[in-house]
């Protein structure tokens, strides 16, 4: 079966260099499955999960946003931070998610709401991709 190359790269280095038979993100327009040939592509990605396919394995990253540049035999993803599944400490990420509903709570004129609500989605993607 023909594969892709497929890196996930963050400001802090690479987090995964591997082939995979299908790549699965979700971009700002909608999910998208990229298979090996795909036409050249580039597109912003959404705080989400990438879903790396390979045989009947599934391998999951949460991701926070970024970009993903589509080569007919290769795949970049270039995000602020990536985890895979192993990496993800849930407890911690419970703890983000619960800080982030108790500011978006408070309802005080100081707070980021948008800041806050990103934050909210990223530790719900976390614990998603973590369990």
């Amino acid at each position: 079966m023909r594969t892709l190359e497929v890196s996930v790269v963050t400001p802090g280095g690479p987090v995964l260099e591997e082939s995979f038979e299908m790549v699965v993100c979700k971009a700002e327009t909608g999910e998208i499955g990229i298979l090996p040939g795909h036409i050249p592509l580039v597109s912003p990605l959404q705080i989400s999960a990438v879903r790396l396919k390979k045989g009947n394995d599934t391998k999951y990253l949460a991701i926070s946003g970024g970009f993903m540049e589509v080569q007919p035999e290769k795949v970049t993803i270039l995000a602020q931070s990536a985890e895979t599944a192993s990496d993800i400490d849930v407890q911690r990420a419970n703890q983000a998610k619960e800080r982030a509903e108790r500011r978006l709570q408070a309802k005080q004129d100081n707070i980021d709401k948008t800041r806050a609500e990103l934050a909210l989605k990223r530790a719900i993607n976390r614990l998603d991709v973590g369990k």
